[in-house]
């Protein structure tokens, strides 16, 4: 890892985050948000990610300091997360992610729980200019798409045994009925949490090299 924890405020005190920094010292503003897993290495690791590609990536760590290896632990965890706390994590995660930023628009890019965070996100503020939702439907985050200000790229698995083609039509028709710009690609042979390489078992090589591709020219395209 090649990033720090830093502090920013958020719910009248601080929360933490994950901060990679390209060599260039600054670069477009990207924040990163977790699998239900929690802020584990994985997150860490597609944050300096971004940074090798010169973003500025904060991931913030939405469990205050908590994660886990285990999937029923993990689905607790995002079962008892306070959606109004987390809006205000991410108002103040964008906020210093600002002052880091080299452009004015700064992105989100979420991974299954944080994939639906990333729309959240998108509407919680005016300065952002591009989302990215991986595998995202939380049916407990419901973002308000009439407030969505940037246009939405979003990357799916075909075999997604939690998101089926008919949830991820629906949301992109309710993006589209708001009047928003929305992209989406459902890979072939790919599952849920595709993009993660710590898990054997669902990353897709293929699929996942592909989307980072167009998850780079997006926001390039986008973050000005």
């Amino acid at each position: 890892m090649t990033g720090q924890m830093v502090t920013f405020a958020a719910n009248g005190g601080t929360a933490s985050g994950y901060l990679a920094t390209p060599k260039s010292g600054t670069g477009p503003g990207v924040i990163v948000l977790q699998e239900y897993w929690g802020l584990v290495p994985h997150i860490k690791d597609v944050a300096d990610r971004f940074a090798d590609e010169g973003f500025v990536a904060l991931a913030p760590d939405l469990y205050h300091g908590n994660s886990t290896k285990h999937p029923d632990e993990a689905a607790r965890m995002m079962m008892a997360l306070n959606i109004a706390q987390t809006e205000n994590d991410l108002r103040g995660a964008a906020a210093l992610l600002k002052t880091k930023s080299s452009t004015a628009k700064i992105g989100a890019v979420g991974y299954c729980m944080g994939g639906s965070l990333a729309l959240l996100a998108a509407t919680l503020n005016p300065d952002f200019g591009a989302c990215n939702t991986y595998y995202g439907a939380n049916q407990r985050i419901k973002p308000d798409f009439s407030k969505l200000n940037c246009p939405v790229l979003g990357m799916w698995g075909a075999d997604d045994g939690h998101i089926t083609t008919a949830v991820v039509n629906q949301l992109e028709a309710a993006i589209r009925a708001a009047g928003k710009s929305c992209k989406m690609h459902v890979y072939q042979g790919a599952g849920h949490a595709f993009f993660n390489d710590s898990r054997p078992e669902a990353y897709n090589k293929t699929a996942a090299v592909d989307a980072w591709t167009r998850t780079l020219a997006f926001f390039r395209a986008n973050l000005v």
